[in-house]
């Protein structure tokens, strides 16, 4: 069982959690790409058996989320997992469809951000939420982000809050992303739930839940289904084909000389799938094989 399995992660599990579940479940080696915090719910990527060793080439891609802003109020932690340190008053005035849009319009582009104190970055070898722990300021750098696009979804005067779409880069902070957008709109807020809907081309339409994973941990026509494989990870990619000879130099670790291109290449033997190799410099080496 090797490949991609997209999980909709439920809120109240850290990512690890729901790997430490399929683990059991499957009895196979299982990683993630992109983390999600406990209280975000949405697509998470586990990458099972070999292909754990995908997540070199899964590390750069873009995320779209659904997000709700809560308005006036700030918490320590930038999410509804923190407790409130400060509130203000909401000018309800600009709380309004066009100034929302116009605001959004001014976050739109690269950019830099800077991330928020409770986050995974790590610091002379501790995580930045370790020190927020403590009550200990660190000087935080700025980051390169781009924001593609926003679209707002829904506000709720009642409630004081906003819903909107973000399509983002990696490494984009959506709670310092909501404290921003709140200051634009002369307030304060948090990020009260985050959903996120799509890991570069993994979608939350592909997705399956636990309860499904654990209900069908022996069926094979659902693992089938829903196991994308090493092989369709890289379908876009090219193919060599090797003989007998040429295979058993690959699998040994023996590098070919191949006057193409360097990239990725799917490697058959007839049609049977062997796995990835890279050329590079027209050598060709073994990378992934099943």
């Amino acid at each position: 069982m090797d490949g991609i399995i997209i999980i909709n992660k439920p809120k109240n599990y850290t990512s690890n959690d729901i790997v430490q579940i399929v683990k059991k479940i499957f009895n196979e080696k299982v990683g993630h790409i992109g983390t999600l915090d406990p209280n975000a719910t949405g697509v998470l990527p586990l990458l099972v058996g070999k292909g754990t060793k995908l997540s070199k080439y899964l590390i750069n891609h873009d995320k779209t989320y659904d997000v709700v802003l809560k308005l006036g109020e700030k918490t320590d932690t930038a999410d509804s997992e923190g407790k409130v340190i400060e509130k203000k008053q909401i000018d309800l005035e600009k709380i309004n469809n066009n100034n929302v849009k116009d605001i959004f319009n001014q976050f739109i582009g690269k950019q830099k951000q800077v991330p928020p104190m409770y986050s995974a970055i790590k610091i002379n070898g501790k995580k930045l939420y370790e020190y927020a722990r403590k009550g200990q300021n660190i000087e935080l750098k700025a980051r390169n982000i781009e924001i593609y696009n926003l679209e707002l979804l829904s506000i709720n005067n009642q409630k004081d809050e906003i819903e909107f779409k973000v399509e983002c880069s990696k490494g984009t902070y959506i709670r310092s992303l909501c404290e921003s957008i709140a200051n634009k709109l002369d307030t304060i807020g948090y990020m009260k739930d985050l959903n996120r809907l799509k890991v570069g081309k993994f979608d939350i339409k592909d997705a399956v839940t636990i309860e499904n994973i654990k209900e069908n941990a022996n069926n094979k026509e659902f693992i089938e289904k829903n196991l994308i494989s090493i092989e369709d990870i890289f379908k876009n990619k090219q193919s060599i084909i090797l003989d007998n000879k040429q295979l058993n130099l690959f699998l040994n670790g023996v590098s070919l000389t191949y006057k193409l291109k360097s990239d990725i290449y799917k490697i058959y033997n007839d049609s049977r799938f062997i796995g990835i190799g890279v050329i590079n410099q027209n050598i060709l080496k073994r990378d992934i094989i099943l």
